[in-house]
């Protein structure tokens, strides 16, 4: 079976070739300079917002210093300190708002070339969730020290409001997570082996995603533009069954790059004990586990900071997951149509769509326990045929039609 596979796929390198040569090149002309300014700019200016959020924090931290000494045991009920803390709140809010707003313009509006666009936004938006983590989590805490409450055992060396300061921030914001905590699992030392061998993995990924793309992955969606606007629904399923070995192999060695290479190379500069960034999602059996298994950072922050939140207000499991959802498919198409300059909808439509799959696949997986084999296929073919290659196809011809050659037959 492997040796089937690995001679069909020669076969279709070899004609790669024969029909297209190398279309591998180094210039770097394709970057405008005014793109590459914006994006040093946004790179400086973006972490700036969560500085403001550590002055936000450090002003309720004096005043929560303050009224801890007039009263060992606070009310925090005090409507004069409940309208303080309101205004507090509010000030992150803004300033969140503005980080993410200001970064989303400046990427649709200032940044022409995608790949640097999605270098800005998804930097934007990961920064976005930590100021959010952070502003949430000390406000509990902040809570819980006016309240008296004792201190979490994992806290007692950095209780709060001690946790407020530079360094603390600093290494969250460097962290490889995107939930605050005032102290996290540290790793007894720095291993140089382990960190120069996950860099390595990084780089040669990053250089095949490159070659893999720019030979094998452009060329189909080139051919795929003039099926796109004809409707040639033929055609557009060839293409589009074509596009997903190749897709589902690109997305297959980012997610390694990222989420087994780059992330542990951080995790072990900064000795970060909690190496959990995924699981098995490959053994899925329906597409709710997939979600909850394959990003671990994102699947924290929502749990921590949505989802648990939501049921601790009453709200059912249900309604909780389709808050969590919504807000994930508004993050995936302002980190896809940002970037390409086509808010489209397809990335919200299809992260959507995952409700109704969970809805279905859940059952199966109950009924057949976790080695599902329908569950499993279902996932699969959602993942590698029906989501990823048809959203590239989208994405692609839209931006064709505003910007590329067929800018002058399709006006969007």
């Amino acid at each position: 079976m492997v040796l089937v596979l690995i001679v069909g796929n020669l076969r279709l390198v070899i004609e790669n070739y024969v029909k297209y040569g190398v279309l591998v090149h180094i210039s770097g002309a394709e970057f405008r300079r005014d793109d590459l300014k914006m994006f040093c700019l946004l790179y400086c200016l973006i972490p700036a917002h969560l500085f403001v959020g550590f002055l936000i924090e450090l002003i309720a931290a004096y005043t929560s210093r303050g009224d801890q000494a007039k009263n060992k045991k606070s009310d925090n009920r005090n409507p004069k300190l409940q309208s303080y803390w309101r205004i507090i709140a509010l000030a992150h809010v803004v300033n969140a708002t503005l980080s993410l707003g200001a970064a989303n313009w400046v990427v649709y509006y200032r940044i022409h070339h995608p790949l640097i666009g999605t270098f800005c936004e998804f930097h934007a938006v990961i920064v976005w969730l930590k100021q959010l983590s952070y502003a949430l989590t000390n406000r509990d805490l902040r809570d819980a020290f006016l309240e008296g409450a004792p201190t979490p055992g994992i806290y007692k060396s950095c209780p709060y409001p001690q946790n407020i300061t530079l360094r603390n921030l600093c290494y969250f914001w460097w962290a490889p997570t995107l939930v605050y905590q005032p102290v996290y699992p540290r790793s007894p030392t720095f291993r140089w082996p382990f960190f120069l061998k996950r860099v390595g993995e990084t780089i040669a990924l990053s250089i095949a995603i490159w070659f893999l793309s720019a030979q094998y992955a452009v060329p189909v969606l080139q051919n795929s533009v003039a099926a796109m606007g004809k409707l040639d629904v033929a055609v557009i399923l060839e293409r589009l069954m074509k596009l997903s070995t190749i897709s589902l192999i690109i997305w297959l060695a980012g997610f390694f790059a990222l989420f087994q290479s780059g992330l542990n190379a951080l995790a072990e500069l900064l000795r970060f004990g909690d190496r959990e960034f995924y699981t098995d999602w490959w053994n899925s059996c329906s597409v709710g586990t997939y979600w909850k298994t394959w990003n671990k950072p994102v699947n924290h922050f929502m749990r921590r900071h949505i989802y648990t939140p939501l049921l601790g207000r009453g709200w059912s499991n249900q309604s909780a997951s389709i808050i969590v959802f919504t807000f994930s498919a508004i993050l995936h198409e302002l980190l896809v149509g940002v970037p390409t300059h086509n808010i489209i909808g397809v990335a919200f439509a299809g992260m959507i769509f995952q409700i109704p799959l969970i809805a279905v696949t859940v059952p199966l997986e109950r009924m057949r326990g976790q080695g599902s084999i329908i569950g499993n296929a279902i996932f699969w073919i959602s993942f590698c045929l029906v989501g990823q290659p048809f959203a590239a196809l989208i994405y692609y011809f839209t931006w064709q039609a505003k910007f590329g050659d067929a800018s002058r037959t399709f006006k969007l």
